[in-house]
């Protein structure tokens, strides 16, 4: 039997929207996987570029991996994806959850997309059910559904010791995702977190953001046993109501991502922008009054 190595997980913190991207290798193949790559999107100038998602291809090939999988977590409203250009450079396939035919049902209305948009999930290469497995190397990916935040987020699962779970769970002192997206639940995003505090408690959780309180640098691992002793939202004894309740009431003070409208555009096209008009140029649209 082949001895199963301890994946090598590289972290990149983009700032701007306190994302963390991960390069996620396994040493006995060198395969890899990238999670969650961010595009720099200045939304002043409506400019994109590569810089950041570059730091990752650098990594990359410096490393000689060989990439396999570009994975979403979910359709992002904070940030743009850098998924196309991650596979137009090192190759791979873009992979998301099924249920991101619920969220691009949702936007194209939202957004009065073109008619040639189809919300069925075809602009990904691969939808994941829950429970699905597949491997990369000697590493064993599980794919466990985490609605709440949005109907598709997923979390992925390696070698059950590690769980990258986008944006449900933050570090314990920041607390959960929200929950007032079209489609979110706080209901079903308790239900979800408390299936991941239901695998081992030695289980690492790579988080996909940290907004760090004063006194504190930027962190981007847990573990379960962490998250049910400390979580200021979720931690053991919190029932679901409780947590319903404060959900809903702090959601109802947030402010919008700065980045959602075009955000959402872009993400729910598996990073690709809308279509050129006549004379070449994107647009984005700026709905009024609907979120």
């Amino acid at each position: 039997m082949s001895q199963v190595s301890r994946p090598h997980v590289e972290a990149f913190l983009d700032s701007d929207s306190e994302t963390y991207s991960y390069v996620v290798c396994d040493p006995a193949s060198n395969k890899a996987v990238i999670i969650d790559p961010v595009l720099d999107f200045d939304y002043k100038s409506g400019r994109t570029h590569t810089k950041g998602a570059q730091r990752l291809v650098d990594f990359v090939r410096a490393k000689q991996l060989q990439l396999e999988w570009i994975l979403e977590t979910h359709a992002h409203a904070d940030h743009l994806s850098a998924a196309p250009f991650i596979r137009d450079t090192l190759g791979g396939k873009i992979a998301i959850g099924e249920h991101i035919r619920d969220v691009q049902k949702i936007f194209k209305e939202v957004f009065d997309l073109e008619k040639e948009f189809l919300p069925n999930g075809t602009q990904f290469d691969k939808l994941f059910s829950d429970g699905d497995t597949f491997t990369v190397g000697t590493m064993s990916f599980r794919v466990l559904h985490t609605p709440g935040h949005t109907p598709a987020d997923v979390a992925y699962i390696i070698n059950e010791s590690m769980a990258f779970v986008g944006d449900t769970l933050f570090m314990p002192d920041v607390g959960t995702a929200r929950c007032d997206f079209p489609g979110g639940s706080a209901r079903t995003l308790y239900r979800s977190i408390r299936k991941l505090l239901a695998l081992p408690e030695a289980t690492e959780i790579y988080i996909c953001h940290d907004y760090p309180p004063q006194g504190r640098s930027h962190e981007c691992r847990t573990t379960v046993a962490e998250e049910r002793k400390h979580s200021k939202h979720v931690h053991d004894g919190v029932s679901e109501e409780e947590f319903v309740t404060m959900r809903e009431e702090r959601d109802a003070t947030l402010d919008m991502p700065r980045l959602i409208l075009p955000s959402i555009q872009v993400n729910i096209r598996a990073g690709e922008m809308p279509p050129a008009d006549e004379q070449g140029k994107v647009y984005l649209k700026l709905p009024i009054n609907q979120l």
